[in-house]
């Protein structure tokens, strides 16, 4: 069975019964749960939030799932690994705790899946050289109505992530999010400062955001 089995998160993250939205970090393919903890007060987050460690083991690191087809992986494995986030979410920040997941590549996908599964737990998403899976998912109907905000960024020069998945990405997302989807110039696969501040603006703008205290 695929399980959370390590994580870090800020000390007022235990509190099952804050339901005030959580910043769930989701790292890249052979990181770690460390890996974008930097970037939480880049991004202007004020309030609570977590960092996974993916449970399949990737070299040094971990992994979401394994890399079978590049851009196109097998949707057994990613949804395994959805449903263990959201059993380590439930268990450990609540299960009526509103979730934003951030991820990077693999982890963007994964940002995408918790949107895609339970979209009434998740008032936006940022996903960062990442992509969606090519299966349809239980929350996709309703997405089309919901409108929740999106941001997808991405790079220009990033070679990483196969054409293909790009292009499904672009499909998807604007026909079921409020999308706000950038390019950056010069950009490979990473995150750089424009990106960062990008994503700053576009979480600040969130309503269902703004409607909490930082």
């Amino acid at each position: 069975m695929t399980a959370i089995t390590e994580a870090i998160r800020s000390s007022d993250a235990a509190g099952a019964d804050d339901r005030s939205p959580v910043l769930l970090l989701l790292h890249g393919f052979g990181s770690h749960e460390r890996d974008l903890v930097g970037l939480v007060p880049h991004v202007g987050w004020g309030r609570r939030w977590a960092s996974l460690r993916a449970p399949v083991p990737a070299g040094a690191g971990a992994a979401w799932f394994p890399i079978t087809r590049p851009g196109n992986p097998d949707a057994a494995p990613v949804e395994a690994a959805t449903d263990a986030i959201w059993a380590w979410v439930d268990a450990n920040l609540g299960a009526d705790t509103p979730v934003v997941p951030l991820g990077f590549s693999q982890g963007g996908l994964m940002a995408s899946q918790l949107l895609r599964s339970r979209p009434e737990r998740v008032p936006a998403a940022v996903v960062l050289g990442g992509f969606v899976l090519g299966h349809p998912q239980p929350g996709d109907t309703a997405l089309r109505d919901a409108a929740k905000p999106v941001f997808w960024g991405r790079g220009a020069d990033d070679l990483v992530i196969a054409p293909g998945a790009v292009d499904r990405t672009a499909e998807f997302l604007p026909e079921h999010s409020a999308l706000q989807a950038r390019v950056y110039p010069g950009l490979a696969h990473g995150i750089d400062a424009a990106e960062l501040a990008d994503v700053r603006e576009f979480l600040a703008a969130v309503p269902e955001l703004q409607s909490q205290d930082a």
